[in-house]
């Protein structure tokens, strides 16, 4: 296949500016332009999501490309502050075949590091990844680490740290970033700092790794508190009414509590006799050759995934009021799970909920941005500057 020739878009600004792999539906960039960034390129291979960015956006010029990361070159993408990639997470989940970055999918990564290798003198001052938690440990630490080192070998001092969604919304959603600075732009080698403490965004794990791995290039940053979060389950449903035909009947309502185990259903019924609705979420497992449903009692959804299965769509349960009611999860409860309330829903379900379930959720992006991309981009221009006067 001959190479994808890029469509560019300038801009004209004295901003922060971004380039965005594997984009998706763009909630990456919802989350960085609430904290000032604004887009000059975005890729991504699957036709369903380039509809419904653009169907949201609607942007005046096209800076979206369509194709394959493998078949874009470095050379033809615009000089940029930031380069984002969230790259397919297939291979490295646990609910995959754990073929890590030499799977199908996972193996995209390689492109994007291709790419940074072929911008040469424009490559990004600032790079973040994102994916599952399960990249960390695939193939035992051997491809977070290939991914890490090939990163250093691009000039590029490391970070990484874990962030679960559940801090800003109701959905349990833990995702592992990592964020690259490249070094040349520094006037002074900053001295390595392995010795920070354990948190919760540096979990066990991911401090162990740090620390067992001192001859990668790290460059580790302190990060305040994630917030508490302000909007419970609740606050996300769609008022639907008791006749819309999204309801399940009475039998096949029966037939899930029928599915559901014991102390699941006891929750249940102890909530029908409230006077007020309470919601569960739930998913339908398979456990020891049965199929079986899952609830959730905490007052947050879980992880939202792609509907490629019958199992992989979330149920919503409301109990009260001497009734049980049961529905599956909506696009737009999935579009607020994920933080953008007034995304653009599309009204072909599979596709606006595969799109949902395959994004980041956007104030975690909001956050990394305001807490660490934009103190970093205002330091390494601040370095640059210092660097021409001295120069000069």
């Amino acid at each position: 296949m001959s190479p994808i020739k890029n469509k560019i878009v300038d801009i004209q600004s004295d901003g922060k500016v971004f380039a965005e792999f594997f984009a998706g539906i763009g909630l990456m960039r919802m989350g960085l332009e609430n904290a000032g960034w604004n887009i000059a390129y975005a890729n991504d291979i699957d036709p369903s999501k380039e509809f419904m960015y653009q169907q949201h956006f609607n942007d005046k010029e096209n800076h979206f490309q369509l194709g394959d990361i493998h078949q874009i070159s470095g050379k033809s993408i615009p000089k940029v502050d930031l380069a984002t990639a969230s790259f397919p997470c297939t291979d490295l989940s646990h609910a995959g075949r754990r073929e890590g970055l030499s799977g199908k999918q996972s193996s995209a990564f390689w492109g994007f590091v291709r790419i940074l290798e072929e911008m040469q003198e424009n490559k990004p001052s600032v790079i973040l990844l994102e994916n599952v938690i399960g990249f960390l440990t695939s193939h035992n630490g051997k491809d977070f680490h290939s991914a890490l080192t090939a990163l250093n070998k691009l000039g590029y001092a490391v970070d990484a740290f874990v962030i679960d969604a559940s801090h800003f919304v109701p959905q349990s959603r833990v995702r592992l970033f990592i964020v690259g600075k490249l070094e040349q732009n520094d006037t002074v080698v900053e001295e390595r700092q392995l010795s920070f403490y354990e948190s919760e965004i540096r979990p066990t794990k991911l401090a162990n790794f740090i620390c067992d791995h001192p001859e990668i290039n790290w460059n580790i940053k302190s990060l305040p508190a994630l917030p508490k979060r302000k909007i419970q389950l609740l606050d996300i449903i769609e008022d639907l009414p008791d006749t819309a035909k999204e309801w399940w009947s009475e039998e096949r309502v029966e037939y899930l509590l029928n599915q559901t185990f014991d102390r699941h259903r006891v929750l249940l019924e102890e909530a029908k006799k409230g006077k007020d609705y309470t919601y569960f979420t739930a998913f339908r497992r398979i456990r020891e050759g049965n199929s079986m449903a899952e609830v959730r009692s905490d007052g947050i959804a879980g992880c939202l995934r792609t509907p490629k299965g019958g199992s992989a769509r979330q149920i919503l349960i409301r109990a009260g009021k001497n009734k049980i009611s049961v529905r599956l999860v909506s696009p737009r409860e999935c579009a607020r799970l994920m933080g953008a309330d007034n995304y653009t829903i599309t009204g072909n379900i599979n596709r606006d909920l595969f799109g949902f379930g395959d994004a980041v959720c956007v104030p975690v992006v909001t956050w990394i941005a305001e807490n660490y991309l934009n103190p970093l981009l205002i330091k390494l221009k601040e370095n640059a500057e210092n660097l021409v006067l001295n120069a000069s």
